[in-house]
């Protein structure tokens, strides 16, 4: 989040994380389809058609669960980090710079363009 939010700001930061998460769920609406067609066609032609549709059935259901769990992943942690970007000494919204990282902690400190007032943000990993 820290390099993130200091190469482009924190509102395109946002922004991005949102449009990633929400490309994920896409992904797992064309799974759904793609889970469902294979399920269609399971009952028609040849034994090695059914195993090809199995298996296509499997490809489908787990590049579903993946992306549905990375979307929620990339939409929780935008969302949590755009909670805590309000200032508390002047209630400036998302106009702030990184002043530090502490990886260890899951902690980025950073500072207020309007009045200078520090805090910290957690970041979920």
């Amino acid at each position: 989040m820290a390099e993130g939010v200091g190469r482009v700001g924190f509102r395109k930061w946002y922004e991005r994380e949102l449009l990633s998460s929400h490309a994920y769920l896409v992904l797992a609406f064309l799974s759904v389809i793609g889970l469902i067609g294979s399920m269609e066609a399971f009952g028609l032609g040849s034994n090695y058609d059914k195993v090809t549709n199995v298996v296509s059935i499997v490809v489908c259901a787990v590049v579903g669960a993946w992306s549905l769990r990375r979307y929620l992943f990339l939409l929780m942690r935008a969302e949590e980090v755009a909670n805590q970007a309000n200032c508390s000494a002047c209630g400036e919204y998302g106009r702030f710079t990184v002043v530090g990282e502490d990886r260890s902690r899951a902690e980025t400190e950073v500072r207020c363009r309007k009045c200078s007032h520090r805090w910290t943000i957690s970041v979920i990993d």
